[in-house]
């Protein structure tokens, strides 16, 4: 029985997808033959890593993942939260490598996996859909006998009928699919996370692989496994799934076109991993054009402390500048 996917393209929906082929419109036409490329693509990557094991429960900061992506030891950190986080960095190399790939088979949901979960699985063996049974808090995926041609289904979908809509839409019904089927003893989320990015790249949605969605699941988690729950409290209706996935990439594209303003706006020689709150400050400062430290704290909702440890990379790395004194002050755009 082929797999079909249901669900409704709600003006909602299709007002989202619109404005998300707006922004990537934008985000193409600036990074026609620029230098920075590779500076964008690698802090996507690291922060691709960092959210998607961070769901899992991995504690490495965004800042110890970009050390370990620049081949730092970490000498006191876990060794399973490294080995981790230096996985899915091989993963992602993985589907960059195979991007263009135009069949997706078996073997390639296998090898993925491979990378992803060796060395680091709970139970099962990396590379090997399960033999056994697995729950996922109250829901209980389909017996191990089924998985194999569940899988099946949801590849020939991927191969044939998936290019009949948007890669928004197509990249977020795998994402579901394969999270419903479970298909591994463990490392399921992230190899899923994996798959629907691997859609983004193979039908060119990310040509330059600068698109990190899984930072805005991470940064509420609850609301991405409530997202996914509602697709089964509503007899596998995938609407309100693709609603959710969409806003998400549309916040992703907003946040990478702020990114290229900045870097195109010519920041310093210090290149620095930009944190949520770094990056909303910076929105602050675009909207309002100068804030007074006073104005950051109750801005962000940090201390004087917590504004400062913001404030200090920006201003070392030529994003913002400081107007006035260091108490009385105001902080600006570069």
């Amino acid at each position: 029985m082929a797999y079909q996917p249901r669900f409704t393209i709600t003006a909602k929906l299709l007002v989202i997808t619109e404005e998300i082929a707006a922004f990537r419109e934008k985000i193409l036409a600036a990074t026609v033959q620029v230098p920075w490329i590779p500076t964008l693509q690698k802090d996507a990557r690291v922060r691709n890593t960092h959210s998607s094991t961070a769901i899992e429960g991995n504690p490495l900061t965004l800042e110890q993942v970009r050390l370990l992506e620049e081949g730092q030891p970490l000498p006191t950190e876990p060794q399973r939260a490294k080995r981790e986080v230096l996985n899915y960095l091989a993963g992602l190399r993985f589907i960059e490598q195979k991007a263009k790939k135009k069949t997706i088979t078996h073997e390639d949901v296998l090898k993925l996996h491979a990378i992803i979960a060796s060395d680091v699985m709970d139970q099962g063996q990396a590379g090997r859909y399960r033999d056994i049974r697995v729950r996922v808090g109250r829901y209980l995926p389909p017996a191990p006998e089924m998985v194999s041609g569940l899988m099946a289904e949801l590849l020939e979908w991927w191969n044939t009928k998936s290019a009949q809509w948007s890669p928004v839409i197509s990249s977020a019904v795998i994402h579901y699919q394969f999270e419903a089927i479970h298909p591994f003893a463990d490392g399921n989320g992230r190899t899923g996370r994996a798959l629907a990015l691997w859609e983004l790249y193979r039908r060119g949605f990310d040509t330059h692989h600068i698109f990190s969605v899984d930072e805005v699941y991470w940064e509420n988690r609850p609301s991405y496994y409530t997202a996914l729950d509602a697709v089964r409290k509503h007899d596998e209706d995938l609407t309100s799934w693709l609603e959710y996935t969409a806003q998400a990439l549309h916040l992703t594209l907003e946040r990478v076109w702020l990114r290229i303003q900045h870097l195109t706006a010519g920041a310093g020689q210090k290149k620095i991993v930009l944190r949520p709150k770094q990056e909303q400050l910076l929105r602050m400062l675009r909207d309002r054009k100068s804030l007074t430290p006073q104005e950051i704290r109750h801005g962000v909702g940090i201390s004087k402390q917590g504004a400062m440890d913001l404030l200090n990379p920006l201003l070392e790395a030529g994003l913002v500048q400081r107007i006035g004194t260091k108490k009385s002050g105001r902080y600006i755009l570069t």
